[in-house]
């Protein structure tokens, strides 16, 4: 039997982990090695392993508490740059595939993938490839056709971007910079720039810019 593909799993909700984990215990090769409920235990977790050889993915929700999962990402591509990172999330492919793809993630999966999607991504990512589902390639080619005239939220900053997606699910100024470990005058100031790039005049204005480009921009 071949060595096994060692999974760290970071999702803070205990149900998802646990679903996940019954997935993948269809294969018999991939075992979970170690589990974070949050970016800081994630980060801690890699650290612990010391990365590859000993930890071989890492699945990674882009919803984390203590560590934005983008932020995360760029983290482990930084300080463990030859370990696969396939990113996890709920939101459609169109709102942050490219992205990831773009920071470094070997992959990107919905959590409601077939299970058997699910373990050719892991298998693939482990081997050294990259799991590009034909919807994210086709998006990812669009993106590179746009890249010469980035217009509203395809300008945004990765922090930019943060903030935006932030604002446009409810939260205020002040929540923001606790949960980005920013002052609120910074946060500000962000959301000035991403009202002036979407070309909207207020949170209402830029929530319905968000609706609408969820539904059917598939950069976003």
């Amino acid at each position: 039997m071949s060595a096994p593909i060692r999974v760290l799993l970071a999702d803070d909700h205990r149900i998802v982990r646990e679903g996940l984990k019954q997935v993948l215990a269809d294969a018999p090769e991939i075992e979970i090695a170690a589990e974070a409920t949050s970016g800081a235990e994630a980060l801690a977790a890699v650290q612990a392993s010391g990365g590859p050889p000993a930890l071989h993915v890492v699945l990674l929700d882009i919803a984390m508490p203590e560590g934005d999962g983008l932020d995360v990402l760029q983290a482990l591509r930084k300080g463990w740059p030859m370990l696969p990172v396939l990113m996890l999330s709920t939101y459609p492919e169109r709102q942050y595939a490219v992205r990831c793809i773009r920071l470094g993630a070997a992959g990107y999966l919905n959590k409601g993938a077939d299970p058997d999607d699910m373990i050719a991504a892991v298998r693939k990512v482990a081997a050294g490839g990259r799991y590009i589902t034909p919807a994210t390639a086709e998006q990812l080619a669009g993106a590179l056709d746009r890249d010469r005239a980035r217009v509203g939220h395809e300008a945004l900053s990765h922090r930019e971007y943060q903030v935006f997606r932030l604002l446009t699910t409810g939260h205020n100024v002040t929540e923001i910079g606790a949960r980005l470990q920013l002052a609120p005058n910074t946060v500000s100031t962000y959301r000035a720039r991403i009202l002036e790039k979407t070309g909207t005049r207020n949170d209402v204005e830029l929530a319905l810019y968000a609706e609408r480009h969820a539904r059917g921009d598939p950069a976003a």
